[in-house]
């Protein structure tokens, strides 16, 4: 499997063109031979990987070489590629004078790349020559090449799929136990529920489902969960939780300790019927640890509850107060086949598959196999939906490993891992192993990440972005994901977790192939020296290490860090990725100037940062993040000069983009715009009209989020007339809007617009998008509003907020897919439309603020005995 680890630069590397010019024309006669050996040095990998994986280690040094040739001569070429790129920036007369006094340094620097290449070419051969003494030949038989446009893939049958409640399949009266037993009213003492399995039986989902429930959210007044597993502070849980039932602001909790933050919980929820779930628990002095210092979970005696996930049934009973301890049965027959089912034979597959009853036959035996653990179940049902060949089903079967559970469920991982369609997507599933475990990954931070590692193949009719949405898609089919919401505008998955087993296995995977290693303090691993000594990582995630400077070497490519605090960069000449969450830098201004290579910069939830003004220097960066990070200094104007920007996040109080006329180069790359502007702070010299002028010449932007304070002026609403992709806008706080424009982009799918006053109604104008999925608006004064019988065809969630209005009409045929409204402090809304009625799709219905709609109302009544969902608070 080591060619998915190198498989994406040698990829990268047959992309990268230098520019042809007299001054580089001796370096690209060797880009071209120097492509062409890494293509063949490739196709020996296969042959290679069975003989490192049987221990061998002349052919595992071997194969790190390939590696580290491929690396090498990406950063030459880039280098190389680089001097054009800059020379580019400036033209006439200054540009000439620019040039000429970077000629000597150039000269110099040029003359080190041709010898960079001429080394590279020269370990090339030596690795050829290795080859031939350790007899790995050339494998032609199954060459992966760059993707193509017919393989962009195009398996969405269970695109739209409800993963969690396929996973609940066999749960049913277990669930409805566990709730009873939470909810129990005749129950008043605090006591602990805990649900006791084996690793991929299905605790976790199991408690979430229960958790999510709307009939235990409306119980209880306050709940939090917080995932344990074997690394943990008990300070940082306790802040966690006080994160998710008081709120507050992430500086001020951080300052406490925690004694402060255990009283801080006890004092709010001993007027509270609460909920704490601790998720993957270990260790049995996990409680004890919890609440050494304060007992922070009160006995109120109104029936509060601790809802507990473990492995150990000593952990379980280890809690000093009421407990009820269920153990989560493995499945029988019957519900092994319905789960294994749903995974390897969905009902939109089973139309196209000639002799249902053979593969019916074959995957009871098979699902028997996985002796009724859900996430074996899962995995090997997704792996085997991929491949809908009766004789690959039988080959499973006959070789069944006669093991236990764990070699079982590795064996059937690394199946499913090497059936990944190619070595693209294999990178993208390891790369997982970055993030810290239990950890809920956002999909667009993620395909940020993917890009700019070079794992996304360039396609003929795709985007990037697109691509890597369709591989998340495929490995939430296989089951190597696990699906936690979908965006209700576009559909697609949006946060994902993996589980511990398979984040376990990918990181192991990771670091045996040199593809990424992780350092983590509090679980005591080692990071680099648990590498082979011939076997260096090029990318590195760190969490919870302090008062360092962070050990990754200088030729790292990958630098993720989480919840570090007080650390300080290496000079890290060659680095492509950045990211750093929650943590604390030192010397950052010093060391990212000259990270000539970046793609994405991501600094979020950090401390303090000062920016060079070299930062647009860096003439790759695609993605940069900085959101709720505290600045030194604001970044400086010359950032906007980056041709290649694709995606700008900038935080509350950040420093807003220049006047159009000061930037040389437009980014015209540019797809999502993110911007919160303290208009107070930024001064009030600062001309919107300069921002407006900027924003409106991207018309490439998909995705446009704007927050002033105080407010954003109204004229910003016509620059949408030169942003024909916009799929998301988000806009606010905007004092008084006397109209709405007449025209937004067609094809706006997610539209959020906050005002203090809108004077005119809104839905004439914005019924007429004809893909509008989610509208939230707030602030319409207007006494009535009318929805016309063609309006909203595929609106499908509505929020208003603050609405003046008393009468709502609503002609039938209106929103006739809409599922969600949402209701808050329309205080002159004496009763509900009738025109709700009609509302076809109509299941969720949600009034806060909201007193003066009795429980009497008639629609309300009405709706509910249609089946729609009321929630009220």
């Amino acid at each position: 499997m080591a060619e998915s680890a190198i498989g994406s630069v040698l990829g990268n590397v047959s992309t990268l063109v230098v520019q042809e010019t007299t001054f580089l024309w001796g370096v690209n006669l060797e880009v071209g031979f120097l492509k062409d050996e890494l293509k063949r040095l490739k196709s020996y990998l296969k042959s290679a990987d069975p003989k490192r994986r049987s221990g061998d280690e002349l052919v595992t040094t071997w194969v790190s070489q390939i590696r580290d040739a491929a690396y090498e001569a990406e950063n030459a070429i880039e280098a190389a590629d680089y001097m054009e790129k800059r020379n580019r920036l400036k033209k006439g007369f200054k540009g000439a004078i620019s040039r000429y006094a970077r000629f000597p340094s150039d000269v110099i620097t040029l003359h080190t790349i041709g010898a960079e290449i001429q080394r590279v070419k020269r370990k090339i051969s030596e690795i050829f020559d290795s080859a031939n003494r350790l007899k790995i030949i050339l494998d032609t038989s199954d060459v992966e090449t760059v993707q193509t446009e017919d393989e962009y893939p195009q398996d969405y049958g269970t695109m739209h799929q409800n993963f969690q409640d396929i996973d609940l399949v066999g749960f049913g009266d277990e669930y409805k136990e566990i709730v009873g037993k939470l909810v129990d009213k005749d129950d008043i003492t605090l006591s602990v529920v805990s649900i006791v399995a084996m690793g991929g039986a299905g605790k976790t989902t199991l408690a979430r489902k229960v958790y999510t429930l709307s009939s235990v959210k409306q119980h209880f007044e306050a709940a939090s969960w917080v995932t344990v597993s074997q690394k943990f502070k008990g300070i940082d849980l306790l802040k966690d939780i006080m994160k998710q039932i008081m709120g507050g602001r992430d500086e001020s909790i951080a300052k406490m300790n925690e004694y402060e933050v255990g009283k801080e919980i006890h004092d709010f929820l001993l007027q509270k019927r609460y909920l704490v779930v601790l998720d993957d628990v270990w260790e049995t002095d996990t409680w004890d640890q919890i609440n050494k210092r304060v007992n922070a979970f009160p006995d109120a005696t109104n029936g509060s509850r601790v809802l507990l996930t473990t492995r150990k049934e000593d952990v379980a009973n280890h809690v000093q107060m009421p407990t009820y301890v269920h153990h989560l049965k493995k499945l029988d027959h019957e519900k092994s086949w319905e789960l294994f089912s749903c995974k390897a034979l969905p009902s939109y597959k089973r139309s196209v598959i000639r002799d249902v009853d053979e593969f019916e036959t074959l995957g009871k035996r098979l699902a028997k196999k996985c002796d009724g653990l859900p996430l074996a179940l899962a995995v090997l049902g997704g792996y085997l939906s991929k491949n809908l060949n009766a004789q690959t089903w039988f080959n499973i079967l006959s070789d069944w490993p006669l093991t236990k559970n764990g070699q079982m469920m590795r064996d059937i991982l690394a199946r499913s891992y090497k059936d990944l369609p190619n070595h693209y997507l294999r990178a993208c599933f390891l790369y997982l192993a970055a993030f810290p475990e239990d950890d809920v990954i956002f999909v667009s931070d993620l395909i940020e990440l993917w890009i700019a590692e070079s794992f996304i193949p360039h396609t003929a009719k795709h985007m990037l972005e697109e691509t890597a949405r369709s591989y998340v898609t495929e490995l939430a089919q296989r089951s190597l994901i696990q699906v936690v919401h979908r965006s209700r505008a576009h559909g697609w998955i949006e946060r994902i977790r993996i589980h511990d087993i398979l984040h376990d296995w990918c990181l192991e995977e990771a670091r045996q192939d040199g593809f990424l290693d992780a350092i983590d303090k509090t679980a005591g691993q080692a990071g680099a020296s648990s590498l082979s000594d011939n076997l260096m990582s090029y990318r590195f995630s760190f969490q919870t290490l302090s008062d360092q400077i962070l050990p990754a070497t200088h030729n790292v490519r990958s630098l993720l860090g989480f919840e570090l605090e007080s650390v300080s960069l290496p000079k890290l000449r060659f680095l492509r990725v950045l990211c750093i969450e929650k943590s604390t830098l030192k010397d950052f201004s010093s060391v990212i100037g000259g990270c000539i290579h970046l793609r994405l910069l991501r600094l979020t939830n950090c401390g303090r940062v000062a920016f060079p003004s070299s930062i647009g220097k860096l003439l790759y960066l695609q993605t940069i993040d900085l959101r709720r990070t505290e600045f030194e200094s604001v970044v400086p104007n010359s950032l906007w000069d980056i041709p290649t920007l694709r995606h700008v996040y900038l935080g509350d109080g950040f420093s807003p983009p220049p006047p159009a006329r000061s930037v040389r180069l437009q980014p015209k790359e540019l797809q999502s715009f993110v911007l919160g502007l303290d208009l107070e702070t930024v001064g009030t010299d600062y001309r919107c009209l300069d921002m407006m002028i900027f924003l409106g010449q991207l018309n490439q932007l998909t995705t446009l989020s704007l927050w002033m304070d105080p407010d954003i002026p109204a004229e910003v609403l016509n620059i949408f007339a030169n942003m024909p992709r916009l799929v998301d806008i988000s806009l606010g706080q905007f004092d008084v809007l006397h109209k709405l424009p007449a025209e937004f982009p067609q094809s706006v799918r997610r539209l959020v617009l906050y005002a203090d006053v809108i004077k005119q109604d809104p839905m004439p104008i914005l019924e007429k998008l004809p893909c509008l999925v989610v509208l939230k608006l707030s602030g319409y004064k207007g006494q009535t509003m009318c929805c016309s019988s063609q309006g909203f065809p595929r609106l499908q969630h509505l929020a208003l907020d603050r609405f003046s209005t008393e009468v709502w009409r609503m002609e039938e045929g209106t929103m006739p897919k809409l599922s969600h409204l949402t209701l808050r402090y329309c205080v002159k809304m004496s009763k509900l439309p009738e025109g709700l009625l009609h509302l076809r799709s109509l299941s969720h219905l949600k009034l806060s603020g909201m007193p003066q709609i009795s429980k009497d109302d008639d629609t309300l009544k009405e709706l509910r005995q249609k089946g729609c969902k009321v929630e009220t608070s």
